[in-house]
Formats: structure tokens, C-alpha cells, sequence
């Protein structure tokens, strides 16, 4: 088993898509193998770039047309497990690779392969008239990590045992850890908490979480809501699955926000809905 991978689920976000594989075609390291995992997207299909090919696995979606994020990442590290990976980078599709991404989880994993590696993630600016560059390299000129995760700088290492600061945007493991972990509870479905809880399954199961300065990643520009009340159901549905699981409800900041809008309210230790998003932006409005 030999080969680093790099896995990404899609669903739409087309150009995101596209402009991943030409920062990872144009990387100091070629990644062995590149999975794509379209959920319910016939348009996305194999394509190449440069040296760099991408392979496409298809999976439909999960209970109430939901997209399953979980069982889709699950799917693409299978994948590529199957292909000979020895080393699993999971790149969320809005993710740029930095120049040394790839090489630099690849390094950290092979050299400690007892824990789960994230990198730093910036999120960057609208794209100008031209697009973000095609050359990795150039993307250093917007280097501003998130405040809210730790940022070791490059050649720096850092352990971290704290679950919530895992996210699933840019991390790697070694395909042993990764059989360890046993991989995302495929029970989420939709947006929210299967990463919270898969950190907590790797520490669980007595594997490590740090941090790599060396494998920073650029997330493109796109509008978002905050909270994003579009995902109130899929929120609900996964926070019941986390507490059964772990005792305490996840994403807190984000109910207590959809409390403050009327959507949800606290019912002895659930959260139930009150309102339709379209309702509370209709009142927010008014």
C-alpha cells in the first residue's frame, strides 16, 4: 500500500470543483490519486488536468432527500483505500490546496501516524474579475488563517485534544487510522455534526488530533447564511443523533441563534421547531 490520495464530495459547485484540481495539478506534489464523490450529480464526471486525473463515485442521497456528507466521505476514502492510499486527504470541494498541502500531510502522516492531521484554513476574499490564481503558490498572498482554529505556521505542529476545533475542510490520515476510527457515522444525514462526532470517535478510540502549519488550504469565496437557518431540520434531526451518542447536544451557538429568530425552542432536553425559515425571514423583514 503505497500513494497518497486526496477526497472531496460534491454537489454542484462546479467551478469550486475545478478550480481544486487545477491547484492540486499545479501543487509541489502530485497527489497518487484524485476521488471525487458526486452526490446526486450526473454532471460531474472524470476529468483531467495536467498530470492529474480525477476518478468519479456516485452515491444518491440519503432519508428526506437529504445529502449524506457522511456516508459520501466514507465512500471516497473506501475508494481510495481500494486504489493502494496509504495516506487520505479529505479537501472539502470549496478548498484550495496550498502549493505544499499535499506534501506536507503526507509527511506528517507517514512520520506520525498515530493521529489525525487538520491543516490551517483561509477563507478568502469575493474572487477578482480573473479568478483566484491557478498557481498554488500565489495564494500565499491571502494567507489569513481562521481565529477560531488553531494556525500553526508552516513547519510548526501542534496537538490538539479538544474535538470541537476538529472540522472536516481539510484534514488527512493514515489508512490504518483511518480503519481504527472505523470512519463518519453514517446515521447523519445532511448538514451539521458528523464531524464534531468524528473527532470524538478518534479520540475514542485512542487516536490523536494536531494541527500542521505546512498544509494550509484556501476556501473560495461564496454567500452563506449565518445561522444557516436553511439547514434548521437537517441541524435537529443530526443534534438528536449526537446527543444520543454522546449526551449533549452539538452546534449550540447556531440553535440558541435560531431560538433568537423563532425557529426553534428548548423543550425540556430537545429542541423543536416553531417556524419555517421563509417565516422568521419573513418577520425579520417586516
Amino acid at each position: 500500500m503505497s500513494g497518497v490520495a486526496v477526497v472531496t464530495i460534491a454537489h454542484g459547485r462546479h467551478d469550486h470543483l475545478a478550480a481544486q484540481h487545477r491547484a492540486l495539478a499545479r501543487g509541489t506534489h502530485l497527489p497518487d490519486h484524485y476521488v471525487v464523490v458526486a452526490m446526486d450529480d450526473p454532471a460531474i464526471v472524470d476529468r483531467r488536468d495536467g498530470d492529474l486525473a480525477s476518478r468519479v463515485v456516485r452515491t444518491g442521497r440519503g432519508p428526506a432527500g437529504a445529502l449524506p456528507l457522511a456516508a459520501a466521505r466514507n465512500l471516497g476514502v473506501r475508494t481510495a483505500l481500494d486504489a493502494g492510499a496509504d495516506v487520505v486527504v479529505l479537501l472539502d470541494v470549496d478548498c484550495l490546496a496550498g502549493a505544499g498541502l499535499v506534501a506536507a500531510y503526507a509527511d506528517v502522516v507517514r512520520a506520525h501516524p498515530g493521529s489525525v492531521w487538520s491543516g490551517p484554513v483561509t477563507y478568502l476574499p469575493p474572487a477578482p474579475a480573473t479568478g483566484y490564481p491557478d498557481d498554488p503558490s500565489a495564494l500565499a498572498a491571502w494567507d489569513d488563517p481562521h481565529p477560531a482554529r488553531p494556525h500553526p505556521a508552516p513547519g510548526e505542529l501542534l496537538e490538539s485534544v479538544d474535538p470541537d476545533l476538529f472540522w472536516s475542510l481539510s484534514f488527512a490520515l493514515a489508512a490504518g487510522t483511518w480503519q481504527r476510527t472505523g470512519g463518519f457515522c453514517e446515521d447523519y444525514v445532511g448538514y451539521g455534526g458528523e464531524d464534531t462526532d468524528f473527532a470524538r470517535t478518534v479520540l475514542a478510540a485512542g487516536v490523536g488530533l494536531g494541527w500542521v502549519g505546512g498544509a494550509r488550504a484556501y476556501h473560495q469565496h461564496h454567500p452563506v447564511s449565518s445561522p444557516p437557518v436553511e439547514h434548521v431540520d437537517d441541524i435537529l434531526r443530526n443534534g438528536r443523533i449526537f446527543r444520543a451518542r454522546w449526551g449533549h447536544w452539538p452546534m449550540e451557538g447556531w440553535l440558541a441563534a435560531f431560538e433568537e429568530r423563532g425557529l426553534v425552542r428548548r423543550h425540556h432536553d430537545d429542541w423543536v421547531r416553531t417556524a419555517a425559515p421563509s417565516d422568521a425571514r419573513a418577520k425579520e423583514t417586516a
